[in-house]
C-alpha cells in the first residue's frame, strides 16, 4: 500500500510574487511540505508522492546532502571506493550516469524543458537529453539495475524506511555560510533555478527558509540524529578538506573496502580540487552543452572560508546570530570552521 506523504500548503501569494520575478526558472510558484515546511516548486505537488514511495534497496549506496556540501566531490569518492577504484570508467562515463540524481525532475517545469529543447532544436540526441530530465526520477531509478548509485537532497523525513533497508549511506553537511554563498551561485548558474537577484537578496531567502530543500537547520538535524546508525556515515565537507587521504580511509571502512596508502594517494590525487574542476565527467559538462547551465560554474574554488569575500559586515552579524541561534543546545559543531579565524582547509 502507497504512503500519502505530508501534507503540503502552497506558499503565500506576496512571497511567491516576489520570487517569482528573481527566480526564472519556477513558473508555478512553490509548495511548503509538512509540518517542518520543506520548500519545493510546484511540480511537488505531482510527484511528491512517488518519491515518498520511493524503495530503497538493501544493496543501494546512497549520498545524502543538503545543496552545495561538497556532494559532487563525496558522490565521485564514493563511487570509486565502490568500485575497485574504476578510474578507466570514471574517466568515460559521466558521474550523473554513474550517481543517479533522484528528485531533479521536479525541477524541470514543462514550460521551461520546452525552452530547453528549443533551445537544442535540430540536435536530436541532445533534444532527448532535455526531455528526459523531467521525467520523474522514481520512475527512471526504479528500473536502473542493483547495486544502484542515487544522490538526494531530500531530508531523512522525506525518504521514509530508508534507514531500514540495509542500504549505505553517507551524509555530507557543511558550514551554513560557504553553502549558502556555493547555492547562490549555482542558482544563478542553472536555469532550472534562473536566480537574478543579487547576493543579500539570496541570503535572506536561505536564512529564512525560502530555497529549495529548506529548511537548512532541520536537513542537518535529521541527519545528524541518526548520526550513530551502523548504515549511515555523517561526514563534514570540512573535515575532508582538513585531511582528506584519512577522510577517503573513513569512508572506505564504512563501505567495507580496504585500500593501500598507495591507492588512496591515487584516489586523492585524482579527486584534488584543480583536477576535480577540469574534469568534465563531473563538473556537469553535458548540462552545460545544452544551455542549461553557465560553462564554468558548477564545481567552484572547492575551499573553506570563500563566504568572507561576499558578506557585508552587517548580513554576517546577522548570519552569526541565525547561526548561533540555531546550533544552541545541539552538540552539532562543524569542525575547522570559525567565523572569525581563517581556517587551513584551503
Amino acid at each position: 500500500m502507497a504512503l500519502e506523504p505530508p501534507n503540503y500548503e502552497i506558499l503565500d501569494e506576496e512571497t511567491t510574487n516576489e520570487m517569482l520575478k528573481v527566480f526564472k526558472g519556477e513558473r508555478d510558484g512553490w509548495v511548503l511540505v509538512g509540518p517542518k515546511k520543506w520548500l519545493f516548486p510546484f511540480r511537488y505537488t505531482k510527484q511528491g508522492k512517488g518519491f515518498y514511495n520511493f524503495k530503497a534497496r538493501p544493496d543501494d549506496t546512497w549520498v545524502l546532502s543538503h545543496p552545495r556540501s561538497g556532494t559532487t566531490w563525496t558522490l565521485e569518492l564514493v563511487w570509486l571506493l565502490s568500485n575497485n577504484l574504476n578510474f578507466e570508467r570514471a574517466r568515460k562515463e559521466f558521474l550523473a550516469e554513474r550517481f543517479s540524481f533522484l528528485e531533479f525532475s521536479m525541477f524541470n517545469h514543462p514550460e521551461v524543458t520546452r525552452e530547453f529543447v528549443e533551445m537544442n532544436k535540430g540536435d536530436k540526441e541532445k533534444e532527448e537529453f532535455c526531455r528526459g530530465l523531467s521525467v520523474p526520477g522514481y520512475e527512471v531509478v526504479e528500473k536502473l539495475p542493483s547495486p544502484r548509485f542515487i544522490k538526494s537532497h531530500f531530508p531523512f523525513s522525506l525518504l521514509p524506511g530508508i534507514l531500514d533497508t540495509g542500504c549505505k549511506i553517507v551524509y555530507v553537511a557543511r558550514n551554513p555560510k560557504d553553502v549558502g554563498v556555493s547555492w547562490y551561485h549555482l542558482n544563478r548558474a542553472i536555469k532550472t533555478q534562473g536566480y537574478v537577484g543579487d547576493f543579500a537578496m539570496f541570503w535572506n531567502f536561505f536564512q529564512n527558509n525560502l530555497t529549495p530543500w529548506s529548511p537548512y537547520w532541520e536537513h542537518l538535524k535529521e541527519a545528524w540524529a541518526h548520526k550513530d546508525h551502523p548504515n549511515l556515515l555523517f561526514m563534514f565537507y570540512e573535515e575532508m578538506q582538513h585531511d582528506f587521504p584519512e577522510a577517503i580511509k573513513k569512508v572506505a571502512k564504512f563501505l567495507g573496502r580496504t585500500y593501500t596508502d598507495e591507492q588512496i594517494k591515487e584516489v586523492s590525487n585524482y579527486l584534488h580540487i584543480k583536477n576535480f574542476r577540469d574534469n568534465r565527467m563531473v563538473n556537469m559538462s553535458e548540462l552545460k552543452e545544452c544551455g542549461i547551465l553557465t560553462s564554468g560554474t558548477f564545481v567552484r574554488k572547492g575551499n573553506s572560508g570563500g563566504w568572507r569575500d561576499m558578506f557585508t559586515a552587517d548580513l554576517d552579524a546577522k548570519a552569526n546570530i541565525w547561526i548561533e541561534e540555531n546550533l544552541k543546545g545541539t552538540d552539532l559543531a562543524f569542525p575547522y570552521f570559525n567565523n572569525n579565524i581563517d581556517n587551513n582547509c584551503n
